[in-house]
């Protein structure tokens, strides 16, 4: 559902994970963390029902590190720095203070314009 979740510790994805849209293309969803974000390895981000990489932010007072094989979707904005392990992906955009390291990852822009697309596991 769209909205502010808000994590006083840090996150750690360990499974795949879905936003689920209303439909609408200004459906925002932003997650705020307090701490580290970690991505566990092979693990997905889906987008359901018209959710949008371009409108999910992700912030953090910590690091993110993206393991390997993992996709993730979404605008990235850390304090200190973001890592994309070996054959990790984004659908996003990155911003980090201190530093982004890319091991052989993908980075793609999120398109700029809508069109109605799902994409189901």
């Amino acid at each position: 559902t769209p909205g502010i979740y808000t994590f006083p510790v840090g996150v750690t994805i360990s499974s795949n994970i879905y936003f689920n849209g209303t439909g609408g293309d200004d459906d925002i969803f932003i997650i705020q963390i307090a701490g580290i974000l970690t991505q566990a390895s092979g693990t997905r981000v889906f987008l359901l029902n018209g959710a949008l990489a371009k409108n999910i932010v992700w912030q953090s007072s910590g690091l993110m590190d993206v393991g390997t094989y993992a996709h993730m979707e979404g605008i990235l904005m850390s304090y200190t720095g973001i890592t994309f392990k070996t054959h990790a992906s984004l659908n996003g955009r990155i911003f980090a203070q201190t530093a982004c390291v890319l091991q052989m990852a993908t980075i793609t822009a999120p398109p700029t314009t809508t069109s109605p697309t799902t994409t189901s596991p």
